[in-house]
């Protein structure tokens, strides 16, 4: 039975609000031995201090609960199953056993405070020790101990100061130690997020490709949106961009799944509505819940840039603007359902003349969906984009320049950040820059900040109107 404790003292009302009260579990073999009494603890802290004691390990494992604040451990105290005065074996199983030495002697007398340690990570541990063995205390601490006490020199101001120094150190060491957890995994959530974005396959291609991505979720690097390009062996440059209903981290895994799926189909050679039929089986063995779907826009580039082939899956239709003309969107009455809300859908596939010299844009409908106007009542709509889109052209930006003022515009008309997805891809086929050879690395990047279209927005107003 635990040995009685004298009783508590009254703690005056303007003690008790000023420090939290703290539970000591007290583990020794001989508890009456501490001379340190309740009162005295509890004077000498200011709080009151309530005591358990235990006469061995065993015992103390059920006196363990969450309440308890600090342990006072007795190094002297034998672990369960060790007889006095032998070390315990370090090798496990059958098999040799270890040299014996000073390190097995050290792990001998510190066995009681590595048991602790196990049953008890979350609390704060004070080792208790002769005066005369400073190496075993410090070893202690080492080990896991928060600070050590010498028998001898124990008395409430000593030991009440301990405690109050062991519990915050505890504290300081488990939200530091929460913090570098915390830390370690944002940085592998944006290592595995940077290498699932896309990296556009259009090597030997002439067109120009350009992309934005700008996930809605804050500290995200990948959202809900996807978007992919790639090159057939024939030639035909193949594209699509693509949104999963929600912007969680569920709906991001779902979008670079079907990602990596349109991209192995279309490289296998599928294309229209046979590659979104597959798609679709793709989204319906992967989504959590019957309620997802995903819209999705798809073209396929003739080999000679003139001409595209469309599907839309409830998708918003992609931007065409052509030299000279003002951008339009391409026709997609005749488009099909999203992706998972009908089981044997079809999706025409629409031909649409792109001319020699022209730029597309696909785009989610992020961009479309910010409020503008007083009070934000209205959003920008479809009409909007295409407005606001011609008035940058006006202005005489183009190609990545032009993304960038897009997205910093809408961000601007509604006030603040967009809170769902936004991705936007660019491409573009421009005949004088392909005479004079020049090539284009496809790039494909976050959004951070609209500060490089600054100056760009200044530039004087074109003669004639230039593509995207």
């Amino acid at each position: 039975m635990p040995v009685p404790v004298p009783q508590q003292r009254a703690v005056p009302a303007a003690e008790a609000t000023h420090v939290a009260d703290l539970t000591l579990l007290v583990i020794e073999d001989d508890p009456a031995g501490t001379t340190i009494t309740v009162p005295e603890l509890s004077a000498a802290a200011g709080t009151r201090v309530r005591v358990r004691t235990a006469r061995n390990l065993t015992e103390a494992g059920r006196l363990l609960t969450d309440d308890v604040d600090c342990i006072l451990l007795d190094l002297a105290l034998p672990v369960p199953g060790q007889v006095a005065g032998q070390a315990p074996p370090l090798s496990g199983g059958g098999g040799p056993p270890e040299a014996t030495g000073p390190a097995s002697a050290r792990a001998h007398e510190l066995a009681a405070l590595t048991h602790v340690l196990r049953i008890a990570p979350l609390h704060a541990v004070l080792a208790l020790t002769a005066r005369d063995d400073t190496e075993l205390a410090a070893e202690a601490v080492r080990v896991g101990a928060q600070d050590y006490l010498f028998r001898g020199e124990l008395d409430a101001r000593v030991l009440s100061r301990a405690i109050r120094y062991a519990v915050e150190r505890k504290r300081a060491d488990l939200a530091h130690h929460q913090l570098t957890e915390s830390r370690l995994r944002a940085q592998e959530n944006a290592r595995l997020e940077r290498g699932l974005l896309p990296t556009p396959l259009l090597d030997g291609s002439e067109l120009s490709f350009a992309a934005r991505y700008r996930p809605g979720r804050s500290r995200a690097l990948l959202g809900g949106d996807f978007y992919d390009a790639v090159r057939t062996p024939d030639g035909t440059v193949h594209a699509m961009i693509g949104d999963v209903c929600g912007h969680g981290p569920d709906e991001a895994a779902l979008g670079v799944e079907l990602r990596i799926a349109w991209r192995a189909l279309t490289l296998a050679g599928l294309c229209g509505d046979e590659l979104l039929s597959t798609l679709q089986q793709v989204l319906e063995h992967e989504r959590q819940s019957e309620e997802i779907f995903a819209t999705l826009c798809t073209v396929d580039i003739a080999p000679d840039g003139r001409r595209a082939g469309l599907c839309l899956a409830g998708h918003p239709a992609p931007l065409l603007a052509r030299r000279g003309l003002p951008a339009r969107l391409l026709p997609y009455e005749d488009g099909g359902p999203a992706l998972g809300l009908l089981p044997r859908a079809r999706w025409p596939r629409l031909q649409a003349e792109l001319g020699g010299e022209w730029s597309l844009m696909m785009y989610t409908d992020g961009l479309i969906e910010g409020r503008v106007g007083t009070g934000g009542s209205e959003r920008l709509g479809q009409d909007g984009m295409v407005a606001m889109v011609n008035e940058r052209l006006d202005q005489g930006l183009a190609g990545e320049e032009l993304l960038e003022a897009a997205v910093a515009e809408v961000r601007r008309l509604n006030g603040g950040e967009l809170t769902d997805d936004v991705a936007v891809l660019l491409l573009g086929r421009d005949p004088e820059r392909i005479r004079r050879g020049g090539g284009s690395t496809p790039r494909s990047r976050p959004v951070t900040s609209a500060s490089s279209v600054s100056a760009a927005a200044g530039r004087p107003l074109g003669v004639q109107r230039p593509p995207l």
